[in-house]
């Protein structure tokens, strides 16, 4: 897959439009549309997006993220597109919905088809949307998909509510909207090595910054060392003050600092809290640890 930050004359494309952050069940059906029709029109496929989220300019909001930019790009060119354009929001922000479909995506692309999830606006004010794209089918010669809602247990599938379940300890149900795991790879660093002074020995991750921050507390792992528990806190019972992802492996012993270490969420086990000793920390990771 070709990443590309600016337009180029990269014509009969079947495109995908949207943010896509976290790449979830929604995502992937609207994705996967664009692949599968430039698979039997013997084409090549497209994702137009943007390098960051449009409300970082739109409401001055620093996002937080249901997967880094890599993952992101990772999952998105496992699942069959050749080229992604990222595009700077802010060049493109003044334009409407016409100007856009016009002077972008067909000037560039002369789009063979165009994909989108069912409530995708684009254009100033959002006046782009699917009725937009089909009254325009005809006049710029392209295919329009408009994709529905996916649903799980009734509720609609979208990186909004993936992020408040998260944000609940409602990790299982979000996997199952995601359709993974939520996950975290990171280079293991160099804690403060208390754990092995109480017979749990964790490898120590930097939590990244445009990463969504989980709840405070402990969840059950998968790493690809095997199964763990993992800490994410401010590790009260020793005055800790910076977050610290910390994650114990079990029967697991070897030394992997400065190695990829990744972690996916299972469950969340209980919200972090204060013990009066590093013997009832050590009492209740023993708790924690048969509980997963």
């Amino acid at each position: 897959m070709q990443i590309f930050n600016e337009p180029n004359f990269n014509p009969n494309l079947s495109i995908a439009l949207g943010f896509f952050d976290g790449v979830h069940l929604g995502h992937k059906k609207v994705i996967k549309s664009a692949v599968n029709f430039a698979k039997q029109n013997k084409t090549k496929s497209a994702i137009i997006t943007f390098s960051e989220h449009p409300c970082k300019y739109l409401k001055n909001i620093t996002p937080k993220y249901l997967a880094t930019q890599k993952a992101k790009e990772q999952m998105i060119e496992d699942l069959g597109i050749d080229y992604l354009y990222e595009f700077d929001f802010r060049k493109i922000s003044k334009l409407s919905a016409n100007e856009y479909l016009e002077n972008i995506l067909v000037k560039y692309f002369s789009p063979s088809a165009i994909s989108t999830g069912w409530n995708h606006n684009f254009g100033c004010n959002k006046t782009g949307n699917a009725k937009f794209l089909y009254e325009n089918e005809t006049k710029y010669k392209y295919k329009y998909f408009e994709l529905p809602p996916e649903k799980f247990e009734n509720e609609i599938i979208s990186s909004t509510k993936i992020r408040n379940l998260l944000l609940n300890g409602e990790i299982s149900k979000a996997n199952k909207m995601l359709g993974y795991k939520f996950k975290i790879t990171e280079k293991v660093v160099k804690g403060n090595q208390l754990g092995r002074t109480i017979g749990f020995p964790t490898a120590n991750l930097e939590y990244p910054t445009d990463l969504i921050e989980l709840t405070h507390g402990v969840y059950s792992v998968e790493t690809n060392y095997g199964k763990g528990i993992a800490n994410y806190g401010s590790r009260p019972t020793i005055n800790g003050v910076k977050p610290v992802l910390e994650i114990n492996i079990l029967d697991f012993n070897k030394d992997i600092y400065g190695k990829i270490l990744t972690v996916e969420f299972n469950k969340m086990i209980r919200t972090e809290k204060k013990f009066p000793s590093l013997d009832a920390l050590k009492n209740q990771i023993q708790l924690d640890i048969k509980s997963i």
